[in-house]
């Protein structure tokens, strides 16, 4: 079984360049406006824009939810929120959850900053938490983002064939994911840990 108090103790996770802290209300401003960006919105298939509100509700929600971990993702250097991350849909009995990311500009991306953020949490999920399995879905014209996962010892399990309709046209997004013993020696490099 799990150690599902890992996360109810929303750690802090330092790396060299991210650190992952508690998504809460101050970060509120920070990941309204995220959702503002087309392209980011594009790449993670959201259709909907969400109010300030929403924002401000979900990001105060966050601490009180203990079957999921909710991170921001802040520069080590200044705080700069630079988007988040979750382990969501835990399934104890099976020693897994999916994970999702989202940085929050594509002024961020092409730094090194998601596949940092992703090792961080990946070795929380798999030394802390206990997890066996970590999944996730990634639209396919977004090479970068496979590319960071596959870093990352992701591998392609499964194909949902046309699962976003965005602006008139069909995309097909991949189910990834990594195990435990099977992510790359020397991946997880967090001091924070």
């Amino acid at each position: 079984m799990i150690n599902t108090s890992a996360l109810r103790d929303t750690p802090t996770l330092v790396g060299k360049n991210v650190r992952l802290v508690p998504l809460s209300p101050e970060h509120a401003e920070d990941y309204f406006a995220s959702g503002l960006d087309a392209e980011i919105r594009r790449l993670t298939g959201s259709h909907r824009h969400r109010s300030y509100a929403q924002a401000q509700s979900w990001c105060a929600s966050r601490a009180d939810d203990h079957e999921r971990l909710d991170l921001a993702i802040t520069s080590s250097r200044d705080g700069r929120y630079l988007g988040d991350l979750s382990l969501y849909a835990v399934e104890p009995e099976n020693e897994s959850a999916g994970y999702r990311i989202a940085l929050s500009a594509i002024e961020f991306t092409g730094q090194g900053l998601g596949r940092e953020a992703t090792e961080l949490v990946l070795e929380y999920a798999f030394e802390r938490v206990g997890l066996h399995r970590v999944w996730l879905h990634v639209y396919a014209f977004n090479m970068r983002a496979i590319a960071v996962y596959r870093s990352c010892g992701f591998v392609v399990e499964g194909r949902l064939r046309d699962a976003l309709l965005w602006e008139g046209r069909r995309h097909d997004a991949l189910l990834m994911g990594v195990l435990r013993n099977a992510a790359p020696v020397g991946t997880f490099h967090g001091p924070g840990l």
